[in-house]
């Protein structure tokens, strides 16, 4: 009896894990599935992009208070970083997913219901931290259900995927916010759906960690450094992605208001269409550029920054919204130059051994470029003018990219 009762269990056991296997996505599903996450994860950070003239309006802040709201979410994603870097190799990619996407829910509900700046505040830390931990959980399971040995896949469609993401979540909710009502509420209310339908395509996606462990065996301690004998090296392209991130800062923080100020468009389809565009050129340039070198890709990022806040500066002097739009190609490009070509050489010179902590420390300078120097734009914007703050922020940029490109050189291996 006992033995038959044992048998009947393993069939049990045995019919449920084939239902499973039968129920979950796999293949190129699953890949879609993943990289909709991503993309719908980064969505939620720039759906804010054309509201903040609207808020800044409703709940009466200044300038740089609009700024702080947008840097804070640095907050989540610098705490996704440090402390749950290893989640999803310890508790299995479809776990952590879920958990990026319940914050994620939780982040589109304050924003939802906000009431003033506070609830602003929290709303973006936890955009920041459900983007953190799925961005890095999606990169891995696209890099696992990818078949054969070439990964560099994962990498291209998981940051391509990322930027156009971003693309969309300002578009559509430049686009609800001129041509539809409530436009604090309902561009939230349409995330909150996408949000779910995303959701129930990862509760079926296959899980590729075939032994995940528990949320204790995830170790809470922060370590990041870079060794002795590559800091020269890695000068070129941690300078590289902070120069990236914060082009990339710059359009989704400020210039939704100096396209109402300075070039007089105060129509918020307009300032989401502009990064729009900028994201769409980015997520192109990612993929025409896939076999190009990596120091190429990172030295050509860095010659395109100068001219790039050239056009910024020359868009805002002589308010010109076609120098605006030529000035936002630029930048795409030169964004989406920056961020893979550092990635990568920073692959290429980091210890087998500690390339998680090496790559991680990248992320730490590409997170501070998207939010320090808006933080600075804005609050010099508040003492002269706009258009001081961004030749400021020009001549920044510059003199990194010069600093940047002198390593490079010197260091090209």
């Amino acid at each position: 009896m006992g033995v038959g009762l044992a048998t009947l269990e393993v069939m049990m056991t045995s019919y449920a894990q084939t239902m499973t296997r039968d129920n979950e996505l796999g293949g190129g599903a699953a890949m879609a599935a993943v990289a909709a996450m991503i993309a719908t994860l980064f969505a939620g950070s720039t759906a804010l992009t054309p509201l903040y003239v609207i808020y800044k309006q409703a709940f009466g802040f200044s300038q740089i208070t609009l700024t702080l709201v947008y840097a804070v979410y640095v907050v989540g994603n610098l705490t996704a970083l440090l402390f749950f870097g290893r989640l999803s190799d310890a508790i299995g990619r479809r776990p952590a997913a879920m958990a990026a996407m319940a914050v994620a829910v939780v982040s589109a509900l304050f924003f939802l219901f906000a009431e003033n700046l506070a609830w602003l505040d929290i709303a973006r830390i936890l955009s920041g931290l459900g983007i953190g931990i799925g961005a890095g959980t999606g990169t891995a399971w696209l890099a696992e259900l990818i078949e054969g040995k070439d990964k560099s896949r994962a990498a291209v469609i998981a940051t391509s995927t990322n930027f156009v993401g971003l693309g969309l979540g300002a578009l559509i909710s430049g686009l609800l916010a001129e041509y539809a009502p409530w436009p604090l509420r309902l561009t939230f209310a349409v995330y909150l759906a996408l949000l779910v339908l995303v959701t129930l395509l990862i509760w079926r996606t296959q899980e590729t960690v075939t032994r995940p462990g528990r949320l204790s065996d995830v170790s809470m301690r922060p370590r990041l450094s870079v060794p002795d004998k590559i800091r020269a090296q890695f000068v070129a392209p941690a300078v590289t992605g902070f120069g990236a991130m914060a082009l990339v800062g710059f359009y989704a923080a400020l210039a939704p208001s100096i396209l109402a100020q300075q070039l007089h468009a105060t129509n918020h389809a307009e300032a989401g269409g502009l990064f729009f565009e900028l994201s769409i050129v980015a997520a192109a340039t990612i993929l025409a550029t896939a076999r190009l070198s990596s120091r190429a890709t990172m030295l050509a990022a860095l010659v395109l920054m100068i001219p790039t806040v050239a056009l910024i500066v020359a868009a805002q002097v002589y308010a010109s919204m076609a120098v605006m739009i030529a000035a936002t190609a630029v930048c795409g490009v030169a964004a989406a130059l920056g961020y893979r070509g550092g990635l990568q050489v920073v692959n290429q010179i980091a210890p087998a051994d500690r390339r998680a902590e090496v790559v991680s420390a990248f992320f730490i300078c590409c997170f501070c470029g998207n939010a320090l120097p808006v933080i600075g734009i804005g609050v010099l914007s508040s003492l002269a003018n706009a258009t001081t703050a961004s030749l400021a922020f020009a001549g920044m940029i510059i003199v990194f990219s010069l600093v940047a490109l002198g390593f490079g050189a010197k260091y090209a291996r």
